[in-house]
């Protein structure tokens, strides 16, 4: 808009000038050529009402040369101009501009998600539903947010998120579900809505307080979804695996074949080595699904990808050979006393220190408010608060507080204080991640991809997210495009950057799934990746 403003001062300016030029030119050639003697605020009339076709005549009877004929008719034709040039370059684009910049507040989409709430968490779910070719529509009460979303490309509405005319305009009774992710109050003023408009509709709602879950359900919830504690429980499990020689945290598919993945600590065996070198794949018959370096995800991990204390192994195998492997990652250095410092005491934080005390791990918690629970009160960014909590003697922090700035500053601060701590951190946005790692942290989980992920596990057919609470992705699907094709036909691990680490025939699972392989029709597969890569699995095979 600031250019517009700027467009239509500079033409007023040139507009002015022009009237009082001409004024100075007319009232000089009515003295030269018809000996009219006239003050230049009678000239400067004159040329106002000629320009802005507002009538003149007056001076018509003292109008006898040629010359002041000429010079009348071309300020005629200047006044007709200017109207013409006003309308195409400065008011229609104004009018356009406006229509542009008013945010749409109805859609015509129908067997589609409606999202009430846009935030950095919905983006995932989003991207988890194009992938799936869900068509979708967020509801917004922020008009500059729905117009920007719009210009995006993205179906998105304004209104008011717990009003039936909003819900209306959204074409809710012509969904598939409506997720509402905003604050718990609203979450429910927005489920009693929605389930007066229809009673068929599926509601998913994201709930914080564990508390209110019974009131969602109660006011027509179909779905309840907790995504912060299931995040701060996964904090925790990375934090007892990280203090622990034994095989944690894993996924089991069969009694013989298990996925996990394994942080790499500093001064272990494994650091400064690529894969090829390690002989993980060759000697120890683990098959490496992938590997984050730096908060990067490979999915084929090369020659000139060397381990470091800061990368997370994504690997599949039988549970002996893993059990190993996991003790090649383990630090060689004598190791520190079990205690984990929890920064933050809100529901991610109190979820991961209830985990940890059920695995017998003392925590010592920091928080900004004083509440039972919290062993200081004070800031994780503040240095004598890190050195009472016992940062420089522990073994790991778990940051989950709710602002990815003060996170990445904290783990910078914990860093030069404690630089062989390893530091797990809850993102909230998955754009910062890569931050974090640059920071010094070892391992990341962001709020959007756990929320993203655990709604649309809900919301997909025939798709299953078997691991919400990973840096990983796991999914169960069916292929059906890829149907009497074989593995090494379709190529999908250069064409996605995705593995098929197993297939369900039946009762049977076969993991030892070679390039020749054929899909069959009603096989589904397990397929384990990063997000970005999932999505591109899904796009490719459904």
């Amino acid at each position: 808009m600031n250019y517009w403003w700027r467009r239509i001062a500079l033409s007023l300016v040139a507009v002015f000038v022009l009237v009082f030029v001409y004024a100075g030119i007319y009232q000089a050639g009515m003295a030269a050529f018809e000996g009219v003697n006239m003050s230049y605020f009678e000239a400067l009339q004159f040329v106002i009402e000629a320009l802005t076709t507002a009538g003149f005549g007056g001076d018509s009877a003292d109008w006898q040369s040629t010359p002041t004929n000429l010079m009348v008719i071309a300020m005629n034709l200047t006044g007709v101009l200017l109207v013409f040039l006003a309308l195409p370059l400065l008011v229609v684009p104004l009018f356009q501009q406006a229509l542009e910049d008013r945010p749409p507040e109805s859609t015509d989409l129908t067997n589609h998600v409606v999202i009430c709430s846009h935030t950095p968490r919905s983006d995932v779910l989003a991207a988890e539903l194009e992938a799936a070719n869900v068509p979708y529509v967020f509801i917004d009460d922020d008009p500059e947010l729905v117009v920007e979303l719009d210009r995006d490309g993205i179906d998105a509405i304004y209104g008011e998120l717990d009003q039936a005319e909003t819900l209306r305009a959204a074409n809710a009774t012509d969904a598939r579900a409506l997720v509402t992710d905003i604050d718990d109050e609203t979450n429910a003023m927005v489920i009693l809505t929605a389930r007066e408009l229809s009673s068929e509709l599926t509601i998913v709602s994201v709930v914080e307080d564990a508390d209110v879950a019974s009131y969602h359900r109660y006011a027509g919830a179909d779905e309840i979804v907790r995504p912060r504690r299931v995040l701060g429980q996964s904090l925790a499990t990375k934090a007892t695996t990280a203090v622990s020689t034994e095989l944690q945290d894993t996924i089991e598919l069969s009694e013989d074949f298990t996925l996990t993945e394994l942080l790499v600590q500093a001064h272990s065996d494994l650091v400064g080595q690529t894969i090829p070198e390690s002989g993980i794949r060759d000697r120890m018959g683990i098959t490496v699904i992938g590997a984050w370096f730096n908060g990067e995800f490979v999915p084929v991990p090369g020659p000139d990808d060397v381990i470091d204390d800061n990368t997370i192994l994504l690997v599949a195998g039988r549970r002996d050979d893993l059990t190993e492997l996991k003790s090649r990652t383990v630090s060689t250095l004598q190791r520190r006393p079990e205690r984990v410092v929890v920064g933050g005491y809100g529901v991610v934080g109190q979820a991961a220190v209830e985990t940890l005390a059920d695995e017998g791990i003392t925590t010592f918690t920091i928080d900004t408010v004083d509440a039972d629970g919290v062993d200081i009160v004070g800031s994780v960014t503040d240095e004598p608060v890190l050195e009472t909590a016992g940062v420089t003697d522990g073994r790991s922090v778990v940051l989950t507080l709710d602002d990815d700035a003060a996170s990445i500053y904290a783990t910078l601060v914990i860093k030069q204080i404690a630089p062989s701590i390893e530091i797990i951190v809850r993102a909230n946005e998955t754009e910062n991640i890569p931050k974090f790692y640059r920071a010094g942290a070892e391992y990341v989980l962001s709020l959007s991809t756990v929320t993203g992920r655990m709604l649309a596990s809900v919301l997909i057919e025939d798709e299953e997210v078997l691991t919400p609470e990973t840096q990983f992705e796991l999914v169960r699907t069916a292929a059906p495009e890829l149907v009497d094709r074989s593995l090494g036909d379709v190529d999908l691990r250069a064409r996605t950057g995705c593995t098929v680490v197993a297939a369900e025939r039946g009762d049977e699972l076969l993991t030892d799934l070679g390039p020749e392989f054929i899909i069959r029709e009603d096989d589904t597969l397990i397929v384990a990746g990063s997000d970005e890569a999932i999505n591109q699995f899904v796009a490719v095979a459904t």
